[in-house]
């Protein structure tokens, strides 16, 4: 049998993809109050649960069941190409799925159940009977929750001996989950015709370009302003305030993205959701002076 090699692997895996539930996973640390230097070891645990091990198993499960998909949109990616031979991408992705739960036992019942979850709603994202993405509501709903909101849940659980965090965290983590939805959209204007080909119902294909796009926009701008009025609720004008400026930092990229989706939606990605997820950790740092 050929063995894939490890920068193939590594690619499989998709580190750039690792980033946003690990900075959900430390929102969650910073959002439980909890004095960070004195549990550094479990947040630097909890980062590699979240982006290294879960998310990298989400990621070679989708590439598995989508190589199909992507030898016509990606057939440069690492199965369609030939450099992970045979059936070696399922069997990386269920190594990672297991490893990933071994690490994750040891953080406490809240973070192992969160993390169950979150596997569970990768492998049906992409995985039949499930497949999930095969609708770009239920698909991007299912990878918004496990992103930013288990991750940033199993953040705060860890830091919190296990336990499950309180109201306003769960609150956030759930805006944030919400606003994911529009992000995981921007990923879908790249791949428009294999997806119609391969009966792929992503929000472009369902909805058309321009109201997808809008769509997506709207999707991330709401919960955002929900927050705003959440933290103002609690008094916490700074942070509220910050969190406002963000918002209206992204609109210009939003209504440049709007000209023209197809080309400009990885440029609203790149800089456009930088600015959301900075008001994550400002969201973050005002619950945790509540």
């Amino acid at each position: 049998m050929a063995f894939p090699k490890p920068s193939a692997v590594l690619e499989l895996l998709k580190p750039v993809t690792w980033f946003p539930p690990m900075w959900a996973f430390a929102c969650g640390a910073v959002s439980s109050g909890q004095a960070i230097s004195d549990h550094g070891f479990l947040v630097l645990a909890g980062m590699v649960l979240a982006g290294p091990m879960v998310c990298a198993s989400s990621q070679a499960a989708n590439d598995w069941f989508d190589r199909h998909v992507d030898a016509i949109n990606e057939p440069h990616r690492p199965i369609p190409s030939g450099r992970i031979p045979g059936r070696w991408g399922l069997y990386i992705a269920l190594i990672w799925t297991a490893l990933s739960m071994l690490w994750a036992w040891p953080l406490g019942e809240w973070a192992f159940k969160a993390t169950l979850l979150g596997l569970l709603l990768a492998w049906g994202y992409s995985a039949p009977p499930f497949r999930f993405k095969k609708d770009g509501w239920i698909g991007n709903a299912a990878c918004g929750l496990s992103y930013e909101g288990l991750a940033w849940v199993t953040g705060a659980a860890v830091m919190l001996g296990g336990a499950l965090p309180g109201y306003r965290i769960l609150l956030m983590a759930g805006l944030y989950s919400l606003a994911a939805h529009g992000i995981m959209t921007l990923n879908d204007f790249k791949a428009i015709e294999g997806d119609r080909q391969m009966g792929v119902w992503s929000l472009p294909v369902q909805l058309g370009v321009k109201r997808a796009a809008g769509t997506a926009c709207w999707v991330m701008l709401l919960p955002q302003f929900v927050v705003v009025a959440l933290l103002l609720h609690w008094q916490q004008v700074g942070h509220a305030t910050a969190v406002l400026l963000l918002i209206y930092a992204q609109v210009p990229l939003m209504m440049r993205f709007m000209r023209d989706p197809v080309a400009r939606a990885l440029s609203l990605s790149a800089f456009g959701v930088p600015l959301l997820v900075a008001g994550m950790m400002v969201s973050a740092f005002a619950l945790r002076s509540l």
